[in-house]
């Protein structure tokens, strides 16, 4: 059985990134990194599966299509 993928918040990011804050949201709004996710009304997160990609390729990530089963 996999595990489930979990919500991590922006310090976490930073930390496993090295990215700053601001370099994170320019390369968001660019398309080239990982886009967050609403968890609440004032939160967000981003999947870790997708940092640990971006991680292993920044070069090569690109967003997963919306009907991709694999998560």
């Amino acid at each position: 059985m996999r595990e489930p993928d979990r919500i991590i918040r922006l310090k976490t990011v930073l930390a496993k990134t090295g990215l700053s804050r601001s370099t994170i949201y320019r390369k968001i709004a660019e398309g080239t990194f990982p886009a967050q996710l609403q968890i609440s009304t004032n939160g967000s997160g981003w999947h870790e599966s997708d940092i640990n990609r971006w991680i292993a390729d920044p070069v090569a990530w690109h967003p997963k299509l919306e009907f991709d089963p694999v998560r």
